[in-house]
């Protein structure tokens, strides 16, 4: 029951446990993530193209997703704004000239071009796609080794993140509010709580989540969260401007996983410097979880 805990967590914890800073190093395994996030996703819809019944498959591929996205968003969303309320977090800041947003937009989704080449690949039923599965597992505990190491390059102590109460304080309450959306969309979709709990988990990291929910769910609810966790960076992305200067802790806990990575130009540029310590340690915490409750939920 525990073997697929253990493929998710055994070389996540090496990789993390591995002293390397070398910031050459962490560039190419920053490069050879993209790869392999690219390549599974490929997979990902090749697998999703050697369905039976596909057309009913991916009719609850968008259902699945949209009812996740809306329940999701829609408790984290209240959550957060009785954060702020509770909470206050203003601070005086002019917002400089932001990112592109729909550059941004567009960024994401080229994700999903990986998923349709695949799918479109897959139609074929091509033979040696057949393996793609396989394939699939074994760059997935290479991916997992190689997020390990990059959290342990992003330089955050213990005590850097248990300082900054802001930040622990905004990733608590977006745990508690994804996994109480996750548990809503479970009951709206019919399915069992782990399995709404699992698709909660993700928190906007759709590379990751659609890769392991596929592993564990097969590849109809891991393209569901994977098109779950996308709306979700995308919302960010639309939003964090409109929300930063009146609710900050909103517009944090929205970004969810990406607040370290993706997300972080636009909440620094929106919300000025002050927010960047706060929004490094809610996404390295996020990022932290994602892979282990996926896990944990799916085992």
């Amino acid at each position: 029951m525990y073997t697929g805990l253990l493929i998710i967590l055994v070389p996540l914890m090496v990789g993390y446990l591995l002293p390397w800073h070398q910031p050459a190093l962490l560039q190419r395994v920053n490069r050879l993530l993209s790869l392999l996030i690219y390549a599974i996703l490929f997979f990902m819809g090749t697998s999703l193209a050697f369905l039976d019944n596909l057309g009913t498959n991916l009719l609850i591929v968008f259902k699945t997703a949209l009812i996740a996205a809306g329940a999701i968003l829609s408790c984290s969303l209240l959550a957060l704004w009785l954060l702020d309320r509770r909470w206050p977090w203003r601070q005086q800041h002019r917002q400089q000239n932001l990112p592109s947003r729909w550059h941004m937009v567009l960024e994401s989704l080229k994700l999903c071009v990986a998923v349709l080449a695949g799918f479109l690949l897959g139609l074929t039923q091509w033979a040696p796609l057949r393996h793609a599965s396989t394939l699939s597992e074994i760059a997935l505990v290479v991916l997992l080794f190689l997020v390990g190491v990059q959290l342990r390059g992003s330089g955050m102590t213990l005590r850097q993140i248990t300082l900054n109460r802001r930040g622990m304080t905004v990733a608590l309450v977006s745990l508690c509010d994804s996994l109480g959306g996750g548990a809503l969309a479970a009951w709206l979709l019919g399915v069992s709580l782990s399995t709404g709990l699992a698709l909660a988990s993700g928190f906007g990291w759709y590379s990751l989540s659609g890769i392991l929910m596929t592993e564990a769910y097969g590849p109809v609810i891991g393209s569901a969260a994977f098109f779950n966790d996308l709306l979700r960076e995308l919302a960010a992305v639309l939003l964090i401007p409109v929300l930063v200067n009146r609710y900050r802790s909103m517009a944090l806990g929205l970004s969810g996983a990406t607040s370290m990575d993706f997300t972080l130009p636009i909440l620094q540029r929106a919300g000025g410097m002050e927010i960047v310590p706060a929004a490094i340690v809610h996404g390295f915490i996020m990022n932290l979880l994602a892979p282990i409750l996926i896990a944990l939920f799916s085992a």
